[in-house]
């Protein structure tokens, strides 16, 4: 067997998600039913981690493994993306790997970030690729309180019930918040998330922007580990996949 990794980016409005789905249109099956007509024998695709309906990817990473061995990998990356673009899915990068290459468990780190157009109109031209929010946002605040949430904690209060984490304790290495012409960017680095994690906190630290929870409340609520205290989660339309390290 002859293991790849794909790099690729996609638009996940319309999809269910990432993860395969017997009766739901996801990232994950429509790339491996491609894979598996152009090798000509059944493909099982493995992504670095599962995105939500909705949750785009600026770089996802996944692997197959094949019987035969890809002769000409430009060749194969233009066969594929000939079946995916239409499909609003683009593979970037091909690369042949070793066996004990898994892009799941092998991933040191991910970064995600999420995008809010802070405007009074909504967007056309990127619609569907962030949060409109018309009331202008405290940054001020929103930084304050993102602060708290570096370094390791428990963090159920952020975990949907359906999660299958094993532990809800996470590491957040940074969450970086900037603002350029009304749009801001939550970018968080940790090595793994919970199912709804960004989006949760995304969802908490609009309320301390909009001054409905103050940083002292966003706190205890993050200490509560109480997942019924949480905000509601930012829609997935806003969230991307930027980059798996290893």
């Amino acid at each position: 067997m002859h293991r790849y990794q794909i790099l690729l980016e996609y638009v996940g409005t319309g999809y269910y998600g990432w993860q395969f789905q017997k009766n739901n249109i996801t990232v994950q099956g429509t790339i491996q039913k491609i894979l598996t007509k152009i090798l000509k024998e059944e493909i099982k695709l493995h992504g670095s981690g599962r995105t939500d309906a909705n949750v785009h990817a600026i770089e996802q990473s996944a692997h197959f493994d094949v019987k035969n061995k890809i002769v000409n990998l430009k060749k194969f990356l233009n066969t594929l993306n000939f079946f995916l673009n239409k499909k609003l899915i683009s593979v970037i990068k091909i690369n042949k790997k070793t066996p004990n290459f898994h892009a799941r468990f092998s991933a040191k780190k991910r970064i995600y970030k999420y995008l809010i157009y802070n405007r009074v109109s909504s967007p056309s031209i990127n619609r569907d690729r962030g949060w409109h929010i018309k009331k202008k946002l405290n940054l001020e605040l929103i930084k304050k309180a993102s602060l708290f949430l570096k370094g390791t904690h428990d963090l159920s209060v952020f975990r949907a019930s359906n999660c299958s984490a094993l532990s809800p304790v996470k590491t957040i290495d940074y969450l970086k918040i900037k603002e350029n012409k009304n749009i801001i960017e939550i970018q968080i680095k940790s090595k793994s998330f919970l199912k709804q994690q960004v989006r949760s906190i995304v969802g908490c630290l609009k309320y301390v922007g909009e001054k409905k929870w103050s940083i002292s409340r966003f706190k205890r609520i993050v200490k509560s580990k109480n997942r019924n205290l949480c905000a509601p989660p930012a829609p997935g339309a806003g969230l991307y996949l930027e980059k798996v390290i290893y």
